[in-house]
């Protein structure tokens, strides 16, 4: 887990953009990915991009990649700076259109969870997942 941490602080750019996807159920539940590589395990099915790619492409590849599932972008939800990673996330509005969940070695398990109820995260995600549905967004 720390080696990939590390890796990723040395080699990847000062600035980078990283895209995201929030995805809800017919409940209303939001889905989350159990990440093998955090401190705080859960959180929002997420990725960079890679060079010359499009940022709707990169969250599909990302979600495919880490889950072998296809998703479908509806919306772009909101555009926003991080103070503490240094990278502009775009985060979408998705919904599953295809594929079964196999485990990765990024993801080991998905779930969703009720927004009122959420796991221990990351508090900048869990902040992200109440200002989109307290605007009613999706």
């Amino acid at each position: 887990m720390w080696v990939h941490v590390l890796a990723m602080r040395m080699f990847r750019p000062r600035f980078r953009a990283a895209v995201a996807a929030v995805i809800f159920d017919e409940q209303g539940r939001v889905l989350l990915f159990k990440h093998t590589y955090r401190k705080f395990q859960w959180g929002i099915p997420a990725g960079g991009l890679e060079h010359r790619e499009q940022p709707e492409q990169a969250i599909i590849r990302e979600f495919f990649e880490e889950t072998g599932m296809r998703i479908e972008v509806q919306k772009l939800l909101l555009a926003e700076s991080s103070k503490e990673d240094h990278n502009v996330s775009l985060i979408y509005l998705c919904k599953i259109v295809s594929g079964t969940f196999q485990e990765s070695h990024e993801v080991s398990e998905m779930k969703y969870f009720d927004v009122n109820d959420l796991p221990q995260m990351l508090f900048a995600e869990k902040e992200l997942i109440k200002q989109i549905t307290n605007a009613a967004v999706f």
